[in-house]
């Protein structure tokens, strides 16, 4: 079939973007046609067109260009990936058909533009790199970037932790191996998958593209070592990716941070769904989360970074004591911290702008952000110096003013920039006597236009004799025709009207020449200053990168004053030791929603002294979940460097905390809400430390009631004797409150209520002892289960809790036995055998033996009998 050589050109386009959407520039509008033009009329409700008409019409579907923002953004969040093909020729000058390459294609993990990101929140690009194709190798690398601030991050982990780095990066697209399932199949749904050929993830291939782009010999002065294979693995399949999807300059992507886990506190997949640290369980939306409650951040990248902090709490003590002390200084200077957040509230998102700006697609206006940001850092840093914390010096130290691009961009651009810098009005007056010179040929030959007309007006008498422009005819004198008889002869006919005629003249073609030229020379004279402006800017990128970081930095800490100054929150002590000491804590983001002074606050204690593990017993809607939580996101908040809601706060650091609460299933994985339940516990059991926090919710409730106490009771033996880490457990299981008799580190609490008058009041106090009713039934009743149900239920509640209660109102669970060691000696029954102690009885010298030593021979031996003869012995 015959193609014309504009749809040769189309399709030679679509050959290289493989499976991404192709929007095709012509002229004015993007185009696309047959499957990918019937793609964007289902799912963008595009009108669907022909290019031809009959048996070969070629579906085709089309928008302005100005609308490119919205209907890639759209597709975007589709999760498609989009290759946009532009014209990359003058087409005045171009001879035959204009040249159109692919600029850029755009995917998920990809993205640039602030149309289509939140401005808030990271957008990482994630890889996973396997040892060969070892699925079930027990590391792989992971690496990840933030194309938009140019952030690039890359470590190994152990693989049964992948889901939870995952969770933690939270990418928005992630790498892998064709033909690889190493991501768990859950993730797939928030994350998209693009699969990459094996060679990507290369040894070698994956160290040279790294080593070119940073131009370097070797990655060591990164701090990647042998051990780190797998990660620099992964991060050349990330930077590979990025060169053939963007084609453009990647210099604001300066270096490759090694990410050490050990550094930070761990938290899992299911327990920062649980805490909601930065999305909300029900709906996945940031509203509600500890991140949005926490947010007093003034810019951008502030509540970006206050998020990574957020979601990589630390375990340096000095690190977080730096940040601590940098929180307190400006609650302690409530002046100082104003005029700071009034100084921030006018800096622009300079992560994002310099990304643009080094990817080469930055507008007038993102140097004018740049400027104006750059303007306000000489009072900012004023304001920091001399300070008494260590972190506030450090980013005094770090913040470097940029003297020389301010005061080129400032004595450069004008005030009132444009959106393109194609359309004039860049640069101000002044800046480039050059394009002074060529601006006043341009409004002059504007002038001499107005009075020419004025001019042949009086020379023909036409008093409507207009002088008029358009792209196509360029100037023109229109006449109507009732005035044709009063044209001059060197009038020339150009164009015909319905009650009309236009004319030129050689002189005013003379004119329209110099003017249109003058007009067009120092449009282009403009756009050429604004290239050397942008690469200006980029010569000074790394500074610019670098005041970014400590503007972002400075914003966080100020957030956490404003937050600690506004909710009246506390300095936590934190330090070594295995304690949590909480005196009326609140949960942070429930507190908000509370009426000033509506929410009930908690002590917590957990020591080695007091109890390391918490029983909390109560009625359901009493508090306990809310509870447990709060314990939770205080300490993390300690850790991550944050003043804390509570009056007063001792907390022992972490490495890792877990949370098993609340209900769900995978039923799409085969997995009931109890077997997640089982598998989540099983998680906890098997990594946590002593140095560990453990919160859990109604464990063993997923199956029978015997079952249920049976495992939670175990469950809390296990961690009392195995592992030792502070714990709250909240149960329903009334039973395993006799735990406390036989495991000295357990301590009970309970949910403080009051019956009266047949109604039960919920106090939400955590109080010492343990309680002995649910309330379950009266719940119910307040639910609008009806009455006759109600009183069944109790009926049915009297007779079980009489038959598994022993005469002293106890649960009848037998106490722990331990294992003893088997012995050698088997006593016959069909014949005399020698005792042991016959043996011990020889061996004592009686005439040697004081009476003391008789008498604790007497009772070693009598313990040895009774041993032997206890069950199990």
């Amino acid at each position: 079939m015959n193609v014309t050589p504009m749809m040769q050109q189309y399709l030679e386009a679509k050959g290289v973007c493989g499976d991404a959407i192709l929007f095709f520039r012509m002229g004015d509008f993007y185009e696309l046609f047959n499957d990918d033009a019937k793609t964007a009329a289902r799912v963008l409700g595009m009108t669907l067109t022909s290019r031809d008409k009959g048996e070969n019409a070629t579906p085709m579907a089309g928008f302005p260009h100005h609308q490119l923002d919205n209907y890639l953004g759209k597709l975007i969040h589709l999760g498609y990936r989009v290759a946009i093909c532009d014209q990359v020729e003058n087409p005045k000058e171009a001879k035959g058909i204009v040249r159109r390459e692919i600029t850029r294609i755009v995917t998920p993990g990809t993205l640039t533009d602030d149309a289509l990101l939140e401005p808030r929140e990271s957008n990482y690009l994630a890889a996973v790199a396997l040892p060969g194709k070892k699925e079930t190798a027990a590391e792989v690398g992971v690496a990840w970037v933030e194309m938009s601030t140019g952030r690039f991050f890359s470590g190994v982990f152990p693989t049964a932790r992948l889901a939870d780095q995952l969770a933690r990066i939270a990418p928005s697209e992630c790498l892998v191996p064709e033909e690889s399932n190493v991501v768990p199949t859950h993730l797939h749904e928030s994350i998209l998958m693009t699969y990459r050929p094996a060679w990507a993830f290369g040894k070698e291939g994956a160290g040279e593209v790294l080593k070119r782009h940073f131009e370097t010999m070797t990655l060591e002065g990164f701090g990647f070592g042998d051990q780190d294979q797998l990660a620099v693995c992964a991060a050349g399949a990330v930077l590979e990716y990025l060169e053939e999807t963007q084609r453009t300059s990647l210099l604001h992507i300066e270096r490759l941070t090694p990410y050490r886990a050990s550094s930070t506190l761990e938290i899992d997949e299911a327990t920062r769904r649980s805490l909601e640290l930065t999305r909300t369980m029900r709906d996945g939306r940031r509203d509600g989360s500890l991140l949005a409650a926490i947010d007093r951040c003034v810019t951008v990248m502030g509540s970006r970074l206050l998020g990574d902090w957020l979601s990589n709490p630390l375990t340096d003590l000095e690190e977080i004591h730096r940040r601590l002390d940098g929180v307190e200084e400006l609650v302690l200077e409530p002046a100082l911290a104003r005029d700071l957040r009034e100084s921030l509230k006018e800096v622009y998102d300079l992560e994002r702008l310099l990304a643009r700006v080094m990817t080469g697609r930055a507008s007038p206006r993102d140097l004018g952000y740049i400027c104006k940001t750059l303007e306000r850092l000489p009072h900012i840093k004023a304001k920091i110096t001399s300070r008494r914390s260590s972190m506030l010096r450090l980013l005094e130290e770090r913040l470097d003013l940029c003297s020389e691009i301010r005061s080129q961009l400032a004595e450069a651009l004008d005030d009132s920039l444009p959106l393109s810098p194609r359309d004039g009005g860049v640069i101000c007056t002044g800046f480039n006597a050059d394009l002074d010179h060529l601006r006043g040929l341009a409004a002059g030959g504007k002038q001499w236009i107005a009075e020419y007309q004025k001019q042949e007006i009086e020379r023909t008498g036409i008093a409507n004799l207009k002088v008029g422009f358009n792209k196509v005819f360029g100037y023109y004198l229109e006449v109507t025709n009732v005035n044709r008889e009063r044209i001059p002869t060197d009038y020339i006919r150009k164009q015909t009207l319905k009650n009309a005629e236009r004319y030129i003249t050689p002189e005013l073609k003379e004119y329209e020449e110099k003017v249109l030229s003058a007009d067009e020379k120092a449009k282009d004279l403009e756009y050429e200053l604004f290239g050397q402006l942008r690469d200006a800017v980029q010569l000074d990128a790394k500074r610019i990168q670098q005041t970014a970081d400590v503007l972002a930095n400075l914003d966080c800490l100020l957030s956490l004053a404003e937050l600690a100054r506004e909710r009246n929150y506390c300095r936590p002590q934190v330090g070594e030791s295995a304690v949590l000491r909480i005196l009326d804590g609140r949960h942070p983001v429930l507190d908000l929603k509370e009426i000033e002074g509506g929410f009930v606050p908690n002590d917590a204690q957990l020591d080695s002294e007091s109890g390391f593990i918490g029983l909390i017993t109560g009625p359901n809607m009493a508090g306990k979940s809310t509870y447990i939580r709060q314990v939770a996101l205080i300490s993390l908040m300690a850790q991550m460097g944050s003043f804390v809601p509570a009056r007063e706060a001792d907390l022992g650091i972490v490495d890792r905390i877990f949370a098993r609460v609340g209900a769900s299933d995978e039923l799409s994985r085969g997995q009931s809400t109890f077997m997640v339940e089982m598998t989540e516990t099983a998680r906890i059991l098997n990594t946590a430390t002593n140095r560990s926090l453990v919160i859990l919710d109604e464990i063993g409730r997923g199956t029978s009631t015997y079952d249920g106490v049976s495992l939670a009771w175990s469950i809390v033996e296990y961690l009392h004797d195995k592992i030792g880490c502070r714990t709250l457990f909240a149960t329903h299981y009334h039973e395993l409150t006799d735990l406390r008799s036989s495991l000295p580190g357990v301590v009970n609490l309970n949910v403080a209520v009051k019956e009266w008058d047949d109604k039960v009041i919920f106090l939400h106090k955590i109080v010492p002892g343990a309680a002995d009713k649910s309330y379950g039934i009266y719940v119910a009743r307040l639910a609008g289960v009806p009455r006759e149900v109600n009183e069944r239920a109790k009926q049915i509640l009297n007779q079980l809790e009489s038959e598994h209660l022993d005469s002293g109102g106890n649960a009848k669970i037998a106490s722990k036995k331990e294992r003893r060691p088997k012995t050698d000696l088997q006593l016959s029954l069909f014949g005399p055998h020698e005792h042991p102690l016959l043996e011990k009885l020889r061996e004592v010298d009686v005439d040697e033996t004081t009476p003391l030593q008789a008498l604790q021979l007497l009772q070693a031996w009598k313990k040895d009998l009774h041993d032997e003869g206890a069950p199990g012995g």
